[in-house]
């Protein structure tokens, strides 16, 4: 058998359908629950329910809050393996025209390193192109290397911005997250 004749995996990145939102819903909970592990409570993370999650997905893909707000599956086959989200920057020190945001870029946990999210980012940055953007930027923990890796293997980097998120409203669970960037020129 040549390379040739090996079958290959059918795999594939589109816009987001509001039929996909139950996938999305499930992607986002097995990644948080193994993501969040060391921040969160396990009865929080064992309460969270696919349902509510869909409802919201589906919410945000039937009715985006902005024309450029863009919901993207990774798929195999029929199956959603992963998600991103891409919209206008709302930092403070943005243009909101020039700068759009990847605010989420997951991959169900049980099927990385199969591709799905280089190929995410790859169409995070066409999508944004393709709505004027000029540069990218993505907030991530300032601790997760293996995305910060991920990312500056692609081009992205750091721009000096930092923030501290507190996931409970009472500095309980803080989280350091540094901002990248790239320019989409």
């Amino acid at each position: 058998m040549t390379s040739l004749d090996k079958p290959t995996a059918d795999v594939s990145v589109r816009i987001g359908w509001a039929d996909d939102a139950a996938g999305i819903a499930a992607v986002q909970v097995a990644a948080w629950r193994r993501q969040y592990t060391d921040l969160l409570p396990a009865d929080v993370l064992a309460g969270l329910d696919e349902e509510q999650f869909a409802a919201a997905w589906h919410q945000s893909l039937v009715r985006p809050e902005d024309a450029r707000n863009r919901v993207l599956v990774a798929l195999e086959r029929n199956a959603v393996r992963g998600f991103a989200v891409t919209s206008p920057s709302g930092d403070p020190d943005s243009d909101p025209v020039a700068d759009g945001e990847v605010s989420e870029l997951v991959v169900h946990p049980d099927h990385t390193r199969a591709g799905h999210g280089s190929r995410l980012l790859h169409a995070c940055v066409d999508t944004m192109r393709a709505d004027r953007f000029t540069r990218a930027t993505t907030w991530l923990p300032s601790t997760d290397d293996v995305r910060r890796e991920f990312l500056a293997s692609s081009g992205w980097a750091p721009d000096g911005a930092h923030r501290e998120l507190d996931l409970h409203g009472d500095g309980s669970v803080l989280v350091k997250q540094v901002r990248l960037h790239t320019g989409l020129g």
